[in-house]
């Protein structure tokens, strides 16, 4: 360990030092009046795939009849004679018409080779190789670029060519060091894989991560041909409100603040809903928005706090209209992105082309669950199903929050090709008309794909006293303590007694869709910037620091326990054989995310060392965020029977130290965490 820590020591040193030889390089090119810091811009005529395809269709028209020289027969020393000489025939031709180019960009790899060196500049578009000679740009130039280092940013003018080894080059006339870089970029071959560190420096990952900065590209285009696809259909883009009073349009906790100007206390929208409709009461008769939206709660491989949604509101039509626009949009952007209707996420194959499967919510229920709620005859009924297939509810909830409980447990797992799940139960859809036929659902549906539920439609309740009788109900949730309950809105409800026409609005989770068509596993994957815990580490309250080790001064924090009480120890005795089969082990947190409709739990998928994932539920979500647990290693007690919690299956317990404050309620918990060299599945004693 002591020669981990000095090795550790001395990688530190290394880098430090070749960070001040960074500037000094700088200052050097400064005092020598070569700052690139002062060049306002570069004149860039080709990225480096057009210089690649220009050269390819170049040297087809001139050397297209040309054939390779035959060598059958010959010796090696021959051969290479023969291949030589029509290399240079070759080049010479190409080099009397030759493609002058001018290109910028980072500066990716070097090799010096006394009087001629070769670099690869990477720019949007990919990257290429440049023949840099001394000869052709002069000694000074030269010398600067033989001190340059990989990440200075160069601008280059020069010729193509095709080396002997058939790689399309630039052979440079003349380069110039636009930007130095200061920092050291990551080992090329192993690239930047701590996802950690991608999300938190996305622009070394643009750079590190070719993958990366494509999905990126591809998520621009799904935006472009979104609106491509709407203005074909008259739709007209518009923006509304983000600082609102009343965050209503969906089932969310805002997040709050305050406005200075007014004195007022204001929220961040949940939903863009309830402002669309407005416009379609206005007379706009088809209007989208594509904004962000920001919503209150945990972080998952799907959630993030704030995220990209596009809410469409077309007036004279319903839920039916939806459908067909859905489908059709969805048809539309994978042939446009994709080059297919046929897509993989995860090696899976999900069929886009084909009409999508239709099924009322009730339907699902029987088809999967084995319980026809239709047959349920009140909220009493419905409660005693869920106690017999351990769902957990809450004692406000009613029948049809039952029955959306049944669907998310057995339904949504089971939906992999593309399923209009239609007519849900009017108590979680306070916006939606009633279905004339069943006052008891309404005109609703989700769009799953991939298990994912990927757009939300209504046809839109456009009678204000239905609504305000809908209002009042959720406020009573809100009341009930409901924290995502929305409250009656006056003006939108004024909106309504002016008149809207019937109206078909739907929502689409951008980012989700984007994860869908870019086969991306994480939500933080497709967000450039996703939200991150500060480094600061696990939460402040809990007094936990998150220095790395080599950081901690060797003079031991100073902590103050005066203000904590400690539960008494038990005084019942257990035996020894009792307590030695209970089987502690170390486990690795592999995920970690908030369990939907709990505000306690968080899931954890753990490495055990056995090869297969473990799965512990643990109800401290109050002490820490999801995402700060990733990584970890933990202790958990592994051999516990597995019991069930929010219809999920927990295999054991993990273990916190529990602490009150003195003369007070309010409890402290501080997970096990102990040194990542500990492997997983390391047995404790």
């Amino acid at each position: 360990m002591a020669n981990q820590n000095n090795n550790k020591g001395g990688q530190q040193q290394d880098v430090n030092q070749l960070l001040k030889v960074r500037r000094e390089k700088l200052q050097n090119l400064q005092e020598a009046g070569k700052d690139p810091f002062q060049i306002t811009k570069y004149n860039v005529t080709h990225h480096s795939s057009d210089v690649k395809e220009l050269y390819n269709a170049h040297e087809a028209e001139i050397l297209g009849d040309r054939k390779a020289p035959d060598v059958e027969g010959l010796d090696d020393a021959a051969k290479r004679e023969v291949i030589n000489n029509d290399y240079n025939e070759r080049r010479e031709i190409m080099d009397a018409k030759p493609i002058e180019v001018s290109i910028a960009g980072r500066m990716m790899f070097k090799r010096v080779m006394g009087k001629a060196s070769f670099c690869n500049i990477q720019d949007l578009k990919g990257n290429i190789q440049v023949y840099v000679a001394r000869d052709n740009i002069g000694e000074d130039s030269y010398a600067d670029f033989k001190k340059s280092d990989i990440g200075d940013i160069y601008g280059v003018k020069g010729f193509a060519f095709r080396t002997k080894t058939g790689e399309i080059s630039i052979h440079a006339e003349e380069i110039t060091l636009l930007s130095k870089s200061l920092q050291i970029l990551p080992e090329k071959f192993h690239g930047l894989t701590d996802t950690d560190t991608r999300y938190r420096q996305r622009y070394v990952d643009l750079i590190m991560n070719q993958e990366s900065k494509e999905v990126f590209i591809k998520r621009s285009q799904i935006l472009k041909e979104i609106r491509n696809f709407l203005a074909g259909r008259d739709f007209m883009e518009v923006e509304t409100p983000m600082l609102v009073s009343n965050a209503g349009g969906a089932a969310a906790r805002p997040f709050e603040t305050h406005y200075n100007a007014l004195n007022e206390d204001v929220k961040l929208r949940i939903s863009l809903e309830l402002y669309l409709k407005r416009l379609i009461v206005g007379g706009l008769e088809r209007v989208y928005e594509i904004g962000r939206v920001f919503r209150n709660e945990g972080v998952d491989t799907r959630h993030n706090p704030e995220f990209t949604l596009m809410e469409l509101y077309q007036a004279y039509t319903d839920y039916e209209g939806m459908m067909e626009l859905t489908e059709s949009m969805f048809r539309y952007l994978a042939e446009k992105v994709c080059g297919s209707t046929k897509i993989s996420y995860n090696g899976v194959e999900i069929d886009l082309g084909k009409p999508f499967a239709r099924m009322t919510m009730i339907d699902a229920i029987k088809k999967y669950a084995g319980v026809d709620f239709d047959q349920v005859p009140d909220d009493a009924a419905a409660k005693k199903l869920a106690d017999e297939h351990h769902i957990e509810y809450e004692e406000r909830h009613k029948k049809g929050d039952i029955v959306n409980l049944f669907f998310e447990e057995y339904c949504e797992k089971e939906l992999i090709q593309p399923t209009f799940i239609m007519d849900h139960p009017i108590e979680i859809s306070p916006l939606t008309k009633k279905k004339p036929s069943d006052p008891t659902k309404v005109e609703r549906f989700e769009l799953f794909c991939n298990t994912w539920e990927m757009c939300n439609a209504y046809s839109e309740l456009n009678d204000p006293i239905d609504q305000r009788e809908r209002f009042a109900a959720q406020d009573a949730n809100a009341a009930a303590g409901d924290d995502e309950a929305e409250h009656t809105d006056e003006d939108f409800l004024n909106a309504l007694e002016i008149g809207m026409p019937p109206t078909g609005g739907i929502g689409y989770g951008i980012d989700r869709l984007v994860m869908l068509l870019t086969d991306s596993q994480a939500i933080r994957d497709v967000l450039l910037f996703p939200t991150m815990k500060s480094i600061s580490g696990v939460k402040a309250e809990n007094g936990v620091s998150s220095k790395p080790s080599e950081e901690v001064k060797a003079e031991p924090e100073k902590i103050d326990f005066s203000n904590v009480k400690i539960e008494p120890l038990f005084e019942e005795e257990v035996d020894f054989d009792t307590f030695s089969k209970s089987d502690f082990r170390a486990v690795k947190v592999k995920e970690c995310v908030a369990v939907p409709k709990s505000k306690k739990l968080l899931q954890f998928t753990l490495d055990d060392g056995t090869g297969t994932d473990r799965t512990i539920l643990s109800g401290i979500h109050a002490y820490y965020e999801p995402e700060e647990l990733v990584g970890k290693t933990l202790i958990a007690i592994t051999n516990l029977p597995p019991r069930k919690m929010m219809g999920i299956e927990s295999c054991g317990m993990l273990l916190s130290a529990v602490n009150n404050l003195k003369d007070s309620e309010d409890e402290e918990l501080h997970l096990l965490m102990v040194d990542d060299h500990i492997p997983a599945g390391a047995k404790l004693y």
